[in-house]
């Protein structure tokens, strides 16, 4: 996979550079905004990290030409710039997803693939079975063993998000911008209280165990080997 990353930040570009080689990823660094619009209007990325705040071409007008002349490559933006407003417009520019320095490179990582999963898929089915669990998407219903469990509306995409990401450990920073649409407070524990009332509902009396703790890293959904 071919990985795009304008940044000006010298000290940023070169740990996104070496960290995301060596996750594996084939990674172009420009250093500034002009080489980056030149680079991501005339070679072809798997998936671009766009600073927004460049001397010269911005990440918005980078991601607005892509857009325009029919690049449909995911785009990661960095910024420090956190304002509700700055994301929406980025989103709106045509952005995937918006991390906001300083960010941890786990979880930056662990977004990048999401986005390049995302990119490559399949169109996704009406529903998601893990062992004897069944999601019905269009219904937002979710079965265990033939029993139908009672979710709210949180409860059922956090379900979903774990699901579909089936055997991977997520992170609480990502489960927080994926199922509550916000920064993760370090200082909250609205995500351990949402994981132990939907694993009260998911795994309480049911064998297997689905929803499995990961300490010091986050949550996975899996039907692990005894």
């Amino acid at each position: 996979m071919r990985l795009l990353v304008v940044e000006d930040e010298v000290k940023t570009g070169d740990y996104l550079q070496q960290g995301l080689s060596e996750a594996g990823f084939m990674v172009t660094l420009a250093r500034n905004g002009l080489d980056g619009h030149h680079l991501a209007m005339t070679e072809t990325f798997d998936l671009l990290i766009l600073d927004v705040m460049l001397p010269d071409v911005g990440g918005w007008r980078i991601v607005q030409s892509i857009r325009e002349s029919g690049c449909q490559a995911p785009v990661l933006f960095l910024t420090a710039r956190d304002s509700v407003d700055d994301r929406v417009k980025g989103l709106e520019l045509g952005a995937d997803d918006y991390l906001v320095k300083p960010f941890a490179f786990a979880e930056l990582l662990a977004r990048v693939r999401t986005l390049l999963r995302r990119s490559t898929a399949p169109v996704l089915a009406d529903q998601i079975t893990v062992a004897d669990l069944i999601l019905d998407l269009p219904k937002h219903r979710a079965l265990r063993g033939g029993r139908k469990i009672n979710l709210s509306h949180k409860e059922f995409c956090l379900l979903e998000l774990l699901a579909r990401r089936q055997g991977e450990v997520l992170p609480r920073s990502l489960i927080a911008s994926q199922v509550w649409d916000m920064n993760f407070d370090s200082d909250t524990n609205v995500i351990d209280v949402a994981i132990r009332r939907l694993r009260s509902k998911i795994d309480e009396g049911f064998e297997p165990k689905l929803i499995h703790t990961v300490r010091g890293m986050g949550y996975k959904l899996d039907v692990e080997d005894e």
